[in-house]
């Protein structure tokens, strides 16, 4: 019988370091902000050094900010494991999916408004879009959605900035006028597919084909 390798049973520790720096981060977000300083000071209530921290964590807030909204996918993904996907309408399944990571995202809700401001700095635009497709990825995989042609990015681009937009008006206005904008929002988006589906709107061959390309080697 082949011997147990007790490094297997050990948890990765960066991950779990991970973790535990973010939870002493979310105690601090609302005197520190969303900086530098707050890994620091995180990593240090952690018991690591500011090297330590900043090899853990190189690019300081802005791995926080991955680490937390990943935390948020993850925790939308339980609360929708409880519900049958297919048993939904497609515009269900979206608006479901919406409502599960705004809930998700406002169990941090000091936290996330730090983050939000962090996030509309212009050297910190293209983390918060990269952040936003991932969640946005993530829902419509839950969803069923397979495509691999254009659709696939359209879809991904069109329900990140939906996120996006719900989450602002949730933090500003509250729950029920975020739903509200989500609910409009999925509508304007079925007409678009609609009215794309009538007048067989399509892009040109050379798109099309770059595009299933692309798709093919992310589902690969």
């Amino acid at each position: 019988m082949a011997k147990a390798d007790p490094i297997a049973d050990v948890p990765d520790w960066a991950e779990t370091t991970e973790q535990q720096v973010l939870d002493a981060a979310l105690k601090r977000v609302a005197d520190e902000g969303w900086t530098a300083r707050l890994a620091t000071r995180a990593g240090a209530a952690c018991g690591l050094s500011a090297g330590e921290t900043e090899l853990l964590l190189p690019h300081g807030p802005a791995d926080l900010a991955a680490l937390l909204s990943r935390r948020h996918d993850a925790r939308a993904m339980a609360a929708l494991a409880k519900l049958d996907p297919k048993s939904l309408k497609i515009r269900e399944r979206i608006a479901r999916g919406v409502e599960a990571r705004l809930n998700a995202a406002t169990e941090d809700e000091a936290a996330v408004r730090r983050l939000t401001g962090f996030l509309v700095l212009p050297p910190n635009a293209a983390l918060g879009a990269r952040l936003a497709w991932e969640s946005a990825d993530v829902l419509w995989r839950w969803a069923g959605d397979t495509a691999t042609d254009e659709n696939h990015y359209t879809k991904r681009a069109l329900l990140a900035g939906i996120l996006t937009g719900a989450l602002a008006i949730r933090l500003a206005s509250g729950r029920e006028a975020a739903l509200a904008f989500t609910d409009r929002r999925i509508a304007n988006v079925m007409a678009f597919e609609k009215w794309k589906a009538t007048t067989r709107l399509k892009p040109s061959k050379f798109l099309d084909g770059a595009a299933a390309a692309l798709g093919k080697m992310r589902y690969s």
